[in-house]
């Protein structure tokens, strides 16, 4: 799997574009900013792109993908009691960003689903906590999951917006270490990439799974 990830925006979310080696297809995860760097990558790798996918829908996660979507004509999945925050962006983000564009999602999410799309075979994990609707994508194949703002290297993702919960967070997060081999890689929404044993053994957030 090659893997570009693209730092983006005023509070530098991770973006990422995907695609299996050798492949003219791929996927656009968590367009939060910048279109035209991440369809410059898009471009770049040859690519057309079958789906554009959504951990969440908080505005630094989504404030390209009207854009996105419409250069590249993929659908867009979004966790399904997150649809409103996409379709009226403005009403969520701060004074001072933005402007962004809504987008009516084609298609939504809830966990559990397996997605079978530009070669990946893709399980959706509901990993709430963050946000109600947040979801993990996990790629067994290629032994990785698409994080989020679930799990970062040394941190987790912040509780304290609307629907944040601290403890259904850390049952998330038990559950991703539960589900998958410690040499997991994790690509996170924010800061670098890390893998699921390194964060069980030295992450300070997760003493209280230990």
């Amino acid at each position: 799997m090659e893997v570009r990830g693209l730092t983006v925006g005023p509070v530098a979310e991770n973006c990422y574009v995907i695609a299996s080696e050798g492949s003219d297809r791929g996927l656009i995860i968590d367009p939060g900013e910048e279109p035209e760097r991440i369809l410059a990558t898009v471009e770049e790798l040859g690519i057309g792109v079958d789906a554009i996918l959504l951990t969440h829908c908080h505005f630094d996660h989504i404030g390209a993908v009207a854009p996105v979507a419409r250069a590249t004509g993929a659908p867009v999945w979004c966790p399904e009691i997150e649809v409103p925050l996409l379709t009226d962006i403005m009403a969520w983000v701060p004074p001072g960003l933005g402007p962004y564009e809504n987008h009516e999602p084609e298609k939504t999410l809830s966990g559990g689903e397996q997605l079978q799309m530009a070669g990946f075979e893709i399980d959706v994990i509901h990993t709430p906590g963050h946000s109600p609707g947040h979801v993990t994508f996990s790629i067994a194949d290629e032994v990785a999951i698409f994080s989020g703002d679930v799990l970062f290297q040394g941190s987790v993702g912040r509780v304290d917006l609307p629907g944040g919960h601290g403890p259904t967070l850390l049952e998330s997060i038990r559950d991703l270490i539960e589900l998958f081999p410690a040499e997991t890689i994790v690509y996170p929404g924010h800061m670098g990439t890390t893998t699921l044993g390194a964060e069980r053994e030295s992450n300070p957030f997760l003493t209280a799974l230990a």
